[in-house]
């Protein structure tokens, strides 16, 4: 199993769950950059199964480096979750709310992180997936990327780029379902997490609505695992429910 993108947040989440709840031989985790990843370090510290490896979705050296670590120890891969993503360059900016705050260079950056990172990882690691069984990937993607749900507008960056991960996911899972062992692939999205990425836009929400990302893991984890090939290509949310395109 492997978990990319994981020094934080929901990422870590899932990593500590698995490490808890399932029995699997080994456990991936990925991140920019180890050095910096203390929680991330210490889980690996606390359970030999775990291995932290240095992958930036930018950069496809990283990406092929991590696979071949992975290839040369492990031999296959059952399972990836792919759990990156950016809504600000940095903590100043804020989400585009109209048309004249579009800048070219962030707009280039949320489709390179969001949408195109996920895709190179998968690309790399696909040889992996296709020795396994019955090999599954999730990827978590927004709600605010469903064109048919947007009424408020905004957010063009972080929409367009999660709208495209959409697309590019949904077109994988139909490539993968022509396999002779074919690959579970979906998109996942976790309802609205207490991180870093979202604190600043969360203030007038009542807390019920807020998950911890140890409950979003679980959530996110539970409905994963009841899903089949049947639901391969599908947009699904934290309850399970399908989201419309």
């Amino acid at each position: 199993m492997l978990v990319q993108g994981a020094s934080r947040g929901i990422g870590l989440a899932i990593v500590s769950n698995l490490l808890e709840n399932t029995r699997a031989e080994r456990i991936y985790a990925t991140c920019r950059n180890p050095a910096t990843a203390a929680d991330l370090r210490t889980l690996a510290s606390d359970d030999q199964r775990l291995s932290v490896l240095a992958l930036d979705v930018t950069s496809e050296a990283t990406i092929r480096n991590a696979a071949s670590r992975v290839a040369g120890e492990a031999g296959r891969l059952d399972c990836l979750i792919n759990c990156n993503g950016i809504l600000n360059e940095t903590p100043q900016e804020r989400p585009e709310r109209r048309l004249q705050e579009i800048k070219p260079d962030s707009l280039a950056r949320s489709f390179q992180v969001n949408a195109l990172g996920p895709l190179l990882v998968l690309r790399e690691f696909e040889q992996l997936l296709r020795k396994s069984s019955g090999a599954r990937v999730m990827t978590l993607s927004a709600r605010v990327g469903s064109i048919s749900d947007n009424r408020l507008g905004g957010w063009y960056g972080y929409r367009t780029s999660k709208a495209a991960l959409n697309q590019m996911m949904h077109t994988l899972a139909i490539e993968w379902r022509r396999l002779s062992r074919p690959i579970l692939c979906v998109v996942m999205h976790p309802g609205t997490v207490s991180t870093d990425l979202s604190k600043p836009f969360t203030a007038g929400l009542s807390a019920d609505k807020i998950f911890s990302p140890e409950r979003a893991a679980q959530q996110l984890l539970e409905v994963f695992a009841g899903l089949s090939l049947e639901d391969s290509g599908g947009f699904y949310a934290w309850d399970g429910r399908s989201i419309p395109w």
